[in-house]
């Protein structure tokens, strides 16, 4: 559980904030701040007594909250960086799997012995996630682990539009309690002052560049879509280690709510690699239906969008 390859040389010297936007450089100086508060947290929760005893300590939270693009992951993993080990990052989904495959007691004894729990793109899609996370993060706080999330979402607002989120107000608040949450604001970087999305690429020349790219994978979209299905999607970074680019044709719009989901995953762990992506078919950003994007999981969508075009202008590896 560690920062993706994309993050593994970050840090809060290499965030440059946008001038325009403020609460970029302030958002900087918070996280520096935390990652402090946190080397002071894990050596007084190392000191014992007299009595031969430590001291209860209670980790802290900290919340970044803003759209995409702003460097959210990156103050994240920098943090990560920082910070005296052990110490665990992850996305919420990834978080949530840990769980599930060690058990909750399990868990928590395995990582009630971090400094810090980083979670990326943290999100509630379902009550049985509210419960489990309001009851993790509580346990670890307890047992003086920091946390420290990004998210989409202020965390009063954590599974609008995807359950009765009213019906779990209660933890939901609690979550919220655990954090100080700070707003990053500003435009997608990975599209600032970019042109709109790349067309598409003919059919036949992406045989060719595919064929032509030592590493690379060529995939029809149905066929990609349905293979996918049979997966879990916590194996999907196993699906495209060792892949220097991907190629895809036939894309077209998603009109089913599980496979767009599951395109979300696979472009977080394609992104999360730095895999350069092409395509023939529609445009990337029509891959969701307007439907899809109204809908509850929009965010979810339109950050997979914005990761999707960014891989789309990657300069692809040398040709064999």
């Amino acid at each position: 559980m560690v920062p993706p390859p994309t993050f593994d040389e970050v840090s809060f010297g290499s965030y440059i904030p946008d001038p325009k936007e403020p609460s970029q450089s302030a958002a900087v100086l918070k996280a520096e701040l935390f990652a402090d508060q946190v080397t002071k947290l894990r050596k007084a929760a190392d000191k014992k007594s007299l009595f031969g005893k430590k001291k209860p300590v209670r980790g802290i939270g900290l919340y970044l909250d803003g759209g995409f693009g702003v460097g959210k992951t990156h103050l994240l993993a920098s943090i990560f960086h920082s910070v005296p080990g052990p110490k665990s990052f992850g996305t919420f989904g990834e978080v949530t799997n840990l769980v599930g495959a060690l058990g909750f007691n399990n868990a928590v004894e395995r990582l009630s012995g971090n400094s810090v729990l980083c979670i990326d793109e943290f999100e509630l899609d379902d009550p049985g996630d509210t419960m489990l996370v309001s009851r993790l993060l509580t346990e670890l706080t307890d047992r003086s682990v920091s946390v420290v999330a990004t998210s989409n979402t202020l965390p009063g607002q954590l599974g609008e539009g995807r359950f009765a989120a009213q019906d779990f107000l209660r933890e939901i608040k609690k979550l919220g309690a655990l954090f100080e949450a700070v707003r990053v604001d500003g435009p997608d970087y990975r599209h600032r002052d970019l042109p709109p999305a790349p067309e598409p690429t003919a059919s036949d020349l992406l045989v060719e560049q595919a064929a032509a790219t030592t590493g690379s994978t060529l995939d029809d979209f149905d066929e990609l879509v349905e293979h996918l299905s049979t997966l879990h999607p916590s194996r999907y970074g196993a699906l495209i280690h060792d892949v220097s680019a991907v190629y895809i044709s036939g894309v077209h719009p998603v009109t089913d709510q599980a496979v767009a989901l599951r395109i979300v995953v696979l472009a977080d762990r394609l992104y999360d690699a730095g895999i350069p992506v092409t395509i023939s078919g529609a445009r990337l950003d029509q891959i969701f239906t307007q439907e899809m994007l109204d809908g509850g999981y929009r965010k979810k969508y339109l950050r997979a969008i914005s990761r999707l075009l960014a891989l789309s202008r990657f300069e692809v590896p040398a040709h064999v």
